[in-house]
C-alpha cells in the first residue's frame, strides 16, 4: 500500500519551538512529533517546497532554522516555483487565503499530497476537494492513530 503523502506548512514546523504554556500548544506539539515519527519511520511521505525553504531562511533563531531545514533532506519530493503552482496559489488566496498559506496549499496540491498539516486556525478551516487541510491533532484523528 503506498504511504499518505504530506505537507507541513512552516508555523506546523516551528510548533515544537513554540512557548508550551497553553494546553492546545502541547496538544499540537506532541502530535507534530508524532507526524515527525512517521515519517522517520517511512509511515508516511513528506513533501518540501520552495515556499518552505524561503520562509525557514528567514527565521532569525540559526537552531530552529537548521532544525527545521534538516526535514528536507527526509522527504520525497521538492515542489519548485512554477506557473501552475503560483496559478493555483492565486484561485486559493481569492477564497481569503493569505498568500503564502495559499502557496503552501498551492504545492501540496500540485505535488498530489493528500494532506496539508497546520497549526494556523485559519488556514485549517480551508476547504479544497483536491486535498485536507487539517491540524497535528486532526490528522492523527482521521488516520484513526489516536480517538
Amino acid at each position: 500500500m503506498k504511504n499518505k503523502k504530506v505537507y507541513l506548512d512552516n508555523c506546523c514546523f516551528n510548533r515544537p519551538f513554540d512557548t508550551q504554556t497553553e494546553y492546545i500548544v502541547v496538544l499540537e506539539t506532541l502530535a507534530k512529533l508524532y507526524i515527525q515519527e512517521l515519517i522517520i519511520n517511512n509511515k508516511i511521505d513528506l513533501v518540501w517546497s520552495y515556499v518552505l525553504e524561503y520562509e525557514n531562511s528567514r527565521n532569525i533563531v540559526k537552531s530552529k532554522r537548521e532544525a527545521i531545514a534538516k526535514w528536507k533532506d527526509l522527504s520525497i519530493e521538492f515542489v519548485h516555483k512554477s506557473n501552475e503552482v503560483v496559478e493555483i496559489a492565486n484561485n486559493i488566496v481569492q477564497s481569503g487565503i493569505k498568500a503564502f498559506d495559499a502557496l503552501h496549499i498551492a504545492c501540496a496540491i500540485f505535488s498530489n499530497c493528500d494532506y496539508i498539516i497546520t497549526v494556523d486556525k485559519r488556514m485549517a478551516k480551508y476547504k479544497d476537494n483536491r486535498i485536507v487541510v487539517c491540524n497535528p491533532i486532526d490528522f492523527l484523528k482521521i488516520r484513526g492513530l489516536v480517538c
